[in-house]
């Protein structure tokens, strides 16, 4: 923690050339919001407010707010709330991937702006909390994260629902058509039924989780329901904590470390969590220098099985996760393949936190690790030809059947291609076939939006066919299933090989090999990239956001990130 001098009002004093009129003016203009000064001379607690009236995900916010402000009252710090800007998956064009870095961004700037001695965030819908994190490691005053929540489940004719896997499985059906415009429509009012995030391990869930064993939310916050008094108690307890966490000056940078990184990417195999989770997890640990090695991860989940039985990988809800225990559950069955020494925001190390936990329970939502959902991570990194810098599988929710395939190639250009053809009925191809979708990564598309769900044609999902091998340089939601390759690296508006592929070609894919390989000579393919020329670049690309998007945004194996923001890599690596 600063001197007194440093501290509440007096941090980042707005420039006059006079420090003094500098604080006179700014307690003058804040006791206009009705402030003591005996308040004022108290901690300063910051809370990022992400409410938006477009995000249901963040209905709860104001709530979690005033119950942090109770937390930070109690402990005797001063709270004072700041919006920033707040992310929805389905209402960002083009997608909210394209708006993290943004966010990052914006979160950063307020804090470092703003007189703030540790910071509450306040997060939950997919892109948000990663951007609050990146945020928070950058800048690296205290920090602490709170996150909404998931939603609790919907019913529909007696069956439990849950966005948004539920959401893709019934859509499907609507266009194989089993579910007609009636039933589809009457089925949509049932998929999110209270504020909240998914309820499934979609990326949403998959952060709250990895924050949860990086250190740098308190213990059993990541899977408590939105609607629950407990998620108000724990708000509770994070403001109070806010206030020690000034006092002792414990920044982010002290609980990032590479080992929690490691933890953190050992917890996202053993959730089933979102092949998002990757992206995202290495884009926070690029802005401390950290850089993640993806061979490492991926030796990391030849051991590590899926130890959560939670849609889309099993079967249950992440209200079911909260009542077997929460996160603590799942860390103490990892345990021997953990780093307990790592520092929590608590202010004990993981270790202590879990001995310090109520003793677990018999269950069925998490497996013992000798008994486990998959035996192997939720996610396998590929390599080949087809995708030298990487690509990921979400094997736990793909289809065992499809590991080893080989198969032709139907490709398709863009988003715009693939939706035009997608389901013209004249297209030709069948159920071996395999679907390429390509400049659909982070400056193709641009924003990398999680188009690697990608359809299956609507002629061969008629006929029964619900699974296909996929491969793009997109995402893809983490409620989404299916054997299907994405991230593919580097992508195809860069010059990756994706961009060669042609219909036609033979693609083999070999999961246990970890090998994506496209069956074309070298020479062939040297012709090809001759003959390449750059996809057309998107319009309002001179101006703004979107051109310092293209301008600067990395590839996904150093996590989406802008380049201007990553300091150097120190030589670190996780896990």
């Amino acid at each position: 923690m600063g001197s007194d001098r440093t501290r509440g009002m007096r941090r980042g004093l707005t420039s006059y050339g006079d420090p003094a009129f500098s604080l006179y003016l700014r307690k003058a203009f804040i006791k206009a919001m009705g402030y003591s000064d005996d308040a004022l001379d108290r901690t300063i607690v910051g809370i990022a407010n992400t409410f938006s009236g477009y995000n249901a995900c963040h209905r709860n916010a104001p709530e979690l707010c005033e119950a942090i402000k109770r937390g930070v009252m109690l402990a005797g710090g001063l709270p004072v709330e700041f919006p920033t800007i707040s992310l929805h998956e389905s209402f960002s064009h083009p997608t909210s991937m394209f708006l993290r870095n943004l966010m990052a961004m914006d979160t950063e700037e307020m804090i470092r702006a703003q007189p703030m001695d540790s910071v509450v965030l306040i997060g939950g819908c997919d892109k948000t909390v990663p951007a609050q994190l990146m945020a928070a490691a950058s800048a690296d005053i205290p920090a602490i994260q709170v996150v909404t929540g998931p939603m609790v489940t919907g019913s529909y004719r007696g069956e439990r629902l849950g966005a948004c896997t539920d959401c893709r499985r019934y859509w499907g059906m609507h266009r194989a058509g089993d579910v007609d415009q009636a039933e589809i429509e009457e089925i949509s009012g049932k998929l999110a039924p209270t504020a909240g995030t998914c309820m499934v391990m979609g990326t949403a869930s998959t952060m709250a989780c990895m924050t949860e064993a990086l250190g740098m939310m308190l213990p059993d916050g990541a899977a408590i329901p939105a609607i629950a008094a407990d998620r108000l108690r724990h708000a509770e307890a994070a403001g109070r904590r806010a206030v020690a966490l000034a006092e002792d000056g414990l920044a982010p940078s002290k609980i990032m470390t590479s080992a929690a990184f490691a933890n953190a990417l050992r917890v996202l195999l053993a959730v089933g969590g979102s092949s998002n989770g990757l992206v995202h997890i290495t884009a926070v640990a690029g802005r401390l220098g950290i850089e993640v090695d993806l061979e490492a991860f991926d030796r990391m989940g030849r051991e590590t099985p899926v130890l959560v039985d939670l849609k889309p990988s099993g079967q249950h809800y992440m209200e079911d996760l909260q009542n077997a225990g929460g996160m603590t559950a799942v860390l103490r069955e990892l345990e021997p393949l953990l780093d307990l020494n790592c520092l929590t925001v608590s202010g004990k190390t993981l270790g202590e936190n879990l001995a310090a936990a109520p003793s677990s329970w018999e269950q069925s939502v998490v497996r013992p690790i000798n008994s486990p959902v998959h035996p192997q991570g939720g996610i396998a990194v590929l390599r080949g030809n087809l995708a030298p810098d990487g690509a990921i599988i979400k094997q736990s929710a793909a289809l065992p059947a499809l590991f080893k395939h080989r198969g032709h190639a139907v490709v398709f250009d863009s988003l715009e291609d693939l939706a035009a053809r997608i389901d013209d009925p004249n297209l030709q191809l069948s159920a071996d076939d395999v679907l390429v979708l390509r400049n659909a990564g982070p400056k193709g598309a641009p924003g990398m939006p999680e188009a690697g769900y990608i359809p299956i044609p609507k002629k061969l999902a008629s006929e029964g066919v619900n699974d296909m091998v996929r491969i793009s340089d997109a995402r893809m939601s983490g409620t989404a299933f299916g054997t299907v390759v994405l991230h593919v690296t580097p992508e195809a508006a860069v010059g990756g090989p994706l961009a060669l592929v042609r219909t036609g070609d033979l693609i083999e894919l070999d999961v246990e090999a970890r090998r994506l390989q496209l069956e074309v000579d070298a020479a062939e393919l040297e012709r090809r990239r001759a003959a390449w020329r750059p996809p057309r670049i998107p319009h309002g690309a001179s101006r703004g956001y979107l051109k310092l998007y293209l301008q600067h945004v990395t590839q996904a194996d150093r996590g989406a990130d802008f380049d201007f923001m990553l300091p150097p890599l120190n030589g670190r690596m996780t896990p």
